[in-house]
């Protein structure tokens, strides 16, 4: 049913409108931690009432592999819901947008070979620009979501993959792409251009489209993961939007743009505050410098302090900002970390925690594992709120981050992350660093830092070590 048809006085038309205003309910939800339970109950409401809506469709001839497909989809979710921990959920994402690029391939494929009804010159021309554009976004969202999902599954080198005429190449398969689209125009349903059949330039579309995505994810550095996983999300949304056109369904239209300009919106957001350009996300090669070129040598030695040491630290202190990063969702650290908070917040410190936006490796990672712990959401702030406040901060304990606390951002011109908006760390009274080791990190940029005078390294394990902290000033009140 086009959007042109669309009649609020059909059920079906207004089930569909009914779900679309609850998928926008759903995004505004999930704006802010508080709301975000309820976003994803209105999404969930909004999906099965759409489920439903579209079973009834006069169209729909066999229950059975349907219902079948619903089931078996049902299961697998909610198995995955419960298994998978907060800290696989950024490659959970990633392998979810792989799932729908598949699936819009599929179903491009098979409304090419099965039209559904006669059609024009003029409108087979158009189905078939609906179909190219639905299996080439499909397929490198899918391709470009498995490595993705293998970068931080750590299956793959977090390292960019920077091949010689990288943006050549690039243009190269677009041009391909675009050319296989005009070729399938040409050849309509059931004929042949250029000595292939449409359906044979369709394939084509698809290998092609799928070694862009490969290569546009592989020229992308690890650590910038989070900023690919919204962008990922953006190109399901809009592959989705292609399929609604090609399939005639509005509410496919509609959630597919949904989803594409959120996440293109994301993404934006994001870009700026590492301050690169989308366009460099886009077209890969995004934080792609290698570390060593050029980048200022870090002199000096990194200071190690002991937990008895850092709990008489932390027992004097009385304004601490706690800065969480990836290093404590793999150490699974944040319940101890909230236990952490509450002890210091008895003795009468005021704890606060922040939040950088690219910290960890999804967008919001580090608000959903705080939220997950029972943080309470009025002290955990964003970069913007709480920057300013460093000077004045008796301690800051930076859990499992690196590139979002480092000083070269702003002082070193030839590092990979120069101009990238960071926490400032540095500027409180002392800063200690838990960190597994003395290594550069995952982004494998060398942090100034660590060998800075007034900062002091507590290594080992996230939660290990915030355990030994917790235990030794429960015992230092005690005595």
């Amino acid at each position: 049913m086009p959007l042109a048809a669309l009649d609020l006085r059909h059920p079906q038309s207004m089930a569909y409108l009914l779900a679309g205003l609850l998928f926008v309910f759903a995004l505004g939800g999930l704006a802010s931690q508080e709301s975000a339970r309820r976003g994803n109950l209105y999404g969930v409401i909004g999906m099965a009432l759409a489920l439903i809506a579209t079973l009834l469709d006069p169209s729909v001839g066999s229950f059975g592999v349907i219902l079948g497909a619903v089931a078996l989809g049902g299961v697998v979710g909610a198995v995955l819901a419960k298994r998978v921990e907060m800290t696989s959920m950024p490659e959970l994402t990633a392998a979810l947008h792989s799932f729908v690029g598949l699936a819009a391939v599929l179903v491009g494929l098979s409304s090419y070979l099965r039209p559904g009804k006669e059609m024009s010159h003029a409108e087979g021309i158009v189905h078939a620009i609906e179909i190219t554009l639905d299996v080439a976004i499909g397929a490198l969202t899918f391709t470009g979501s498995v490595i993705a999902w293998g970068k931080l599954q750590g299956r793959i080198s977090g390292k960019a993959l920077l091949l010689p005429g990288r943006h050549a190449l690039n243009l190269g398969l677009l041009a391909v792409i675009i050319g296989g689209g005009a070729a399938v125009a040409m050849a309509g349903h059931g004929g042949a251009a250029l000595g292939l059949s449409g359906f044979g330039w369709l394939l084509v579309i698809v290998g092609v489209a799928s070694v862009l995505g490969v290569h546009l994810v592989m020229a992308i550095g690890g650590a910038d993961m989070p900023v690919v996983v919204s962008l990922l999300n953006s190109y399901s949304g809009w592959t989705a939007a292609a399929a609604g056109f090609m399939l005639g369904n509005d509410l496919l239209i509609v959630t597919g743009a949904l989803v594409g300009s959120s996440g293109a919106i994301l993404s934006i957001i994001m870009c700026r505050a590492m301050n690169r350009s989308i366009l460099n996300v886009v077209f890969g090669g995004f934080g792609a410098t290698p570390a060593a070129a050029g980048t200022a040598e870090v002199l000096g030695t990194q200071t190690e302090i002991q937990v008895d040491e850092l709990a008489e630290a932390c027992a004097e202190a009385k304004e601490v900002i706690i800065v969480p990063g990836y290093g404590m969702a793999v150490a699974q650290a944040q319940r101890v970390v909230d236990d952490f908070a509450r002890a210091l917040q008895g003795r009468g410190a005021r704890v606060r925690f922040a939040i950088h936006p690219v910290a960890g490796r999804l967008p919001g990672h580090m608000n959903v594992l705080l939220a997950e712990a029972g943080v309470p959401y009025d002290v955990v702030l964003e970069m913007d709120e709480i920057n300013e406040d460093f000077p004045e901060t008796d301690l800051v304990l930076v859990i499992g981050a690196n590139d979002i606390v480092n000083p070269s951002a702003q002082t070193d011109p030839s590092s990979p992350i120069a101009g990238m908006p960071v926490l400032e760390a540095w500027k409180a009274r002392m800063t200690v660093v838990l960190k597994r080791g003395k290594g550069a990190g995952y982004a494998g940029v060398e942090n100034p830092l660590f060998f800075l005078d007034n900062t002091r390294m507590y290594y080992g394990d996230a939660k290990k070590s915030m355990e030994r902290l917790v235990l030794t000033l429960k015992a230092a009140e005690a005595a």
